[in-house]
């Protein structure tokens, strides 16, 4: 759902963006470390906790065996990701490695994980963080972290209405301007039946002078459709793959991660720009993502 916390999450560990990370939402879980383990937690803040210890956020952390590592209830945001050295060692399906829910396939067993569980990652490489290595052997200490931390993310902390950015869509000129118009005027909030499938936008409904008859068509992260009712649906990472609906827009690839952080009853407006605009705020975000990773390898190598 936020690439930007799982990718994260990821590289300060010293993994590859594409090993599996544990997703949460809303409320944490809780872990027995089994192993002396290299882990960092990005995104929303559930308070992590390591044998009652608060646990820096945004930095590699290395916990001994043994470690119980707590997570509370979600303060800001609405996910957080685990990354683990290594990776969770799953089985990819269809060259990835992420869990479907819906269709009971893919990451752990097809299914949420449970009390219970034993996740597998890669024995900690001795070579990895060994400025690390030596904090924790020096001392009694149950986790051991570097000075330094990624850059804390502050759009989890604005207060609403949040503005979400979209390019016009396929069906976009279908609507009336008195239409067009009210979606852009209108506040919106994140209803609570709103889930990874789709985001239920409660607010003024639109109405169409004409009803909008499509022949059902691929959709993506971030479609935005209108269904009878005339109150918004935005899809979002499990969506399905085709829709029958009229659509809106597209929201803009780089909102996409704000928008999968927030969670039920936030307000949102959307803010109409061009293609190219967002091709430019896409391309903007991914050179910061870019330094930001080369500045967590420079440290890693200290």
């Amino acid at each position: 759902m936020d690439e930007v916390s799982h990718r994260l999450a990821n590289w300060l560990v010293g993994n590859d963006e594409t090993e599996a990370t544990v997703e949460m939402t809303l409320v944490g879980p809780g872990f027995t470390v089994t192993r002396d383990t290299l882990l960092a937690v990005c995104g929303g803040d559930f308070e992590p906790r390591v044998n009652g210890e608060p646990l820096p956020r945004a930095r590699p952390v290395l916990v001994r065996a043994g470690g119980a590592l707590e997570f509370g209830p979600c303060r800001t945001g609405c996910r957080a990701y685990l990354g683990l050295a290594g990776g969770v060692q799953v089985a990819p399906v269809m060259g990835s490695r992420s869990t479907f829910l819906r269709g009971g396939f893919g990451g752990f067993h097809g299914r949420p994980l449970k009390r219970g569980d034993l996740l597998d990652t890669v024995p900690l490489d001795a070579a990895r963080f060994p400025s690390l290595r030596q904090k924790l052997a020096a001392g009694r200490l149950r986790m051991a972290y570097p000075s330094w931390s990624a850059t804390e993310r502050v759009d989890l902390l604005a207060p609403g209405p949040h503005t979400i950015r979209f390019v016009p869509g396929r069906h976009w000129t279908l609507f009336a301007e008195s239409v067009r118009g009210q979606f852009c005027a209108s506040a919106y909030r994140i209803g609570a039946q709103s889930d990874r499938q789709g985001y239920r936008l409660d607010g003024p409904a639109l109405e169409p002078a004409e009803p909008i008859e499509i022949i059902s068509e691929g959709v993506t992260f971030g479609t935005i459709q209108l269904p009878p009712s005339g109150e918004p649906i935005v899809l979002m990472a499990s969506r399905q793959t085709t829709g029958g609906y009229p659509r809106l827009g597209e929201v803009a690839s780089v909102d996409l991660p704000l928008l999968a952080q927030l969670p039920p009853g936030s307000a949102v407006r959307f803010q109409q720009i061009g293609l190219e605009d967002a091709q430019s705020l896409l391309l903007a975000r991914e050179r910061d993502m870019a330094r930001t990773r080369e500045a967590i390898l420079m440290q890693a190598r200290r």
